[in-house]
């Protein structure tokens, strides 16, 4: 067996003390650019790798966000979350990702391996969290930020896209295109995400003076959202929606598949098909789906604040809920033609 080079070996060899080379392996210390660059120099040569869990114990801090997820089939997610991933490094964080269940489930049992890793905080995305989940976590003085998910809890800080208005953006153009059949495919109704866009669509719709036409659940699942798209639209024309705002664009391609291939309709002379998120395939030319933008870049540089300085600044934690505007994309799957935000 091969002995582990220790850091007394690579001060020797550097010539600094051994506190210079623990320094120059902890993010944020203090240590001149030329005492760094001999003690990796050194570290290299002997093939020193630091010990960044005993650190951690030293430290109390192990400089790891944990990261859980439920829902990986939407595009947004992974897209969203290598973003975020990369920015925590950056600022000198490592990330260890969890999967969760979508619901409330398992997430004590996620939870307890989490803390069990001593993490510095933990970011969920896509996860219902439980008030008792919540006050664990503050309890273990372990910040939490939600991640396009919002819960009502005070104490709980939650990025998310400005979910209200993203649905008053659609309702406001589907009337505005003279659309009187105005149906909504929901996605999982214990998502903060599916409330919120539904309660903005409708009061939008209200505001318009019409009501909502038909409502099928998709459960932010493809093969129930088949069901639904089918359970809507399987009708004499008078019966069916002549509009349809599905809760997600992972939703919208599959109604959009099942109104063309299915069942011989046309999008969008015969249906209009709003989605939201925007992620890349809507600019597919199969698909050029109108869509409410969540803009990622800005949803992770506020969630990345945010924890970061949650846990820099424990004394002064203070929940922010944030909403980010959200702006509508507007393409060839509503009657209205062309490639416009407003």
């Amino acid at each position: 067996m091969v002995d582990r080079v220790t850091s007394l070996e690579v001060a020797r060899r550097a010539g600094v003390s051994q506190s210079a080379v623990s320094r120059a392996y902890t993010p944020g210390a203090s240590v001149s650019a030329k005492t760094a660059a001999k003690v990796k120099s050194a570290a290299e040569e002997l093939g020193y790798r630091p010990n960044v869990l005993a650190r951690a114990m030293v430290s109390g801090k192990s400089r790891i966000i944990g990261l859980v997820v439920a829902y990986l089939e939407n595009y947004f997610y992974p897209e969203a979350l290598e973003k975020l991933s990369n920015a925590l490094q950056e600022r000198g964080y490592h990330v260890l990702i969890f999967m969760a269940s979508q619901t409330a489930g398992n997430i004590n049992t996620v939870l307890e391996e989490i803390l069990d890793y001593q993490v510095d905080g933990i970011v969920m995305a896509s996860v219902a969290l439980t008030s008792e989940v919540g006050s664990r976590c503050q309890a273990a003085g372990v910040p939490v930020v939600l991640f396009n998910r919002s819960q009502d809890m005070d104490d709980i800080s939650s990025v998310t896209s400005d979910n209200v208005q993203g649905g008053r953006k659609v309702a406001e153009l589907l009337t505005g295109l003279g659309h009187k059949r105005i149906g909504y495919i929901a996605g999982w109704e214990g998502a903060s995400t599916q409330r919120d866009r539904e309660a903005g669509f409708l009061a939008g719709l209200k505001d318009a003076g019409h009501t909502l036409f038909a409502r099928e659940v998709g459960d932010f699942h493809a093969e129930r959202t088949e069901k639904a798209t089918l359970s809507m639209f399987d009708k004499t024309p008078e019966d069916r929606p002549d509009a349809v705002f599905v809760a997600n664009d992972h939703m919208a391609f599959v109604v959009m598949d099942v109104l063309r291939h299915g069942l011989g309709l046309r999008v969008p002379e015969d249906v209009s098909v709003v989605g939201f998120d925007d992620v890349p395939p809507a600019a597919w030319r199969s698909y050029d789906l109108t869509t409410v933008r969540q803009r990622a870049n800005a949803m992770v540089e506020q969630t990345v604040e945010t924890i970061l300085n949650h846990i820099e600044n424990p004394n002064k934690r203070k929940p922010k809920k944030i909403q980010i505007d959200s702006p509508l994309v507007i393409r060839s799957s509503t009657r209205q033609q062309g490639k416009q935000e407003r």
